[in-house]
């Protein structure tokens, strides 16, 4: 079995780290360089960074902040926000990001999956979803969750997988934030319809929680934010923890 990912993610606005619940009421969380490299000295598998307003406010993302927490971690780097055609990629890569992460601009434009997967391969590409579930049916949302869009979660997901996306990160909005556990359920229905592994972002608030995404929704990693950031859960005792459960990490 593949080992389970632990992913911290910075979540950048206006070159600060923030964290909200279900998308809104954002408190500030610390200086991302400073978090970037704790993290990595913590055990952390993997960061992601994401410019959550780069999008909505139509900019490209802080490329001089990505090359800073770049240049303080020792794991894979993967950077959203803002990345609207190739050479946002490019741009990126060089800056010292491992991925990117691509959301409102790929519902916008799917032939940009393709695109990067072509130039860089397929694990350069991953596809975060936000998508919020309303009547039994999961919308996708852009902008950082402030627009609807007429996409379902599922077919979805698989038109990316489709067009070349290493990797699936979808966030719960009902979740986020509220710290009552992963939407494992839509996760493991994710997991059975994709050949690509599915990042569970939005829920975290115990070591439990981490645990169930893993088991009841069969995810590859687990991404998590103000339980970090705030020192609720320290990465080397969750690990330690997972281990004790029989979940296969890294070490």
């Amino acid at each position: 079995m593949l080992a389970k990912r632990i992913i911290p993610c910075l979540d950048i606005k206006n070159g600060t780290t923030v964290k909200g619940t279900n998308f809104v009421n954002l408190r500030e969380a610390g200086d991302p360089v400073e978090l970037g490299r704790a993290y990595s000295e913590q055990g952390a598998d993997e960061l992601v960074f994401l410019d959550i307003t780069a999008s909505h406010e139509g900019r490209k993302t802080f490329t001089d902040l990505v090359k800073r927490v770049a240049a303080n971690i020792s794991i894979p780097f993967t950077v959203g926000g803002g990345i609207n055609e190739i050479k946002d990629v490019d741009r990126l890569l060089n800056a010292g990001a491992d991925k990117v992460s691509i959301n409102s601009s790929a519902i916008r434009n799917p032939q940009l999956i393709n695109d990067i997967a072509k130039n860089f391969g397929s694990q350069v590409c991953v596809v975060a979803i936000d998508a919020k579930q309303q009547n039994d049916i999961w919308k996708c949302y852009l902008n950082g969750g402030r627009i609807e869009t007429d996409k379902e979660l599922i077919s979805w997901a698989k038109e990316a997988a489709d067009r070349g996306a290493g990797e699936i990160l979808f966030t719960s909005m009902n979740h986020d934030g509220v710290k009552n556990g992963y939407a494992n359920e839509t996760l493991a229905l994710l997991s059975e319809s994709l050949p690509i592994p599915i990042i569970a972002s939005g829920g975290a608030g115990a070591m439990e929680h981490f645990k169930d995404t893993f088991t009841l929704g069969k995810a590859d990693a687990a991404l998590a934010a103000s339980v970090f950031h705030f020192g609720e859960i320290k990465i080397s005792e969750l690990k330690d923890y997972l281990c004790a459960q029989g979940i296969t990490v890294r070490r």
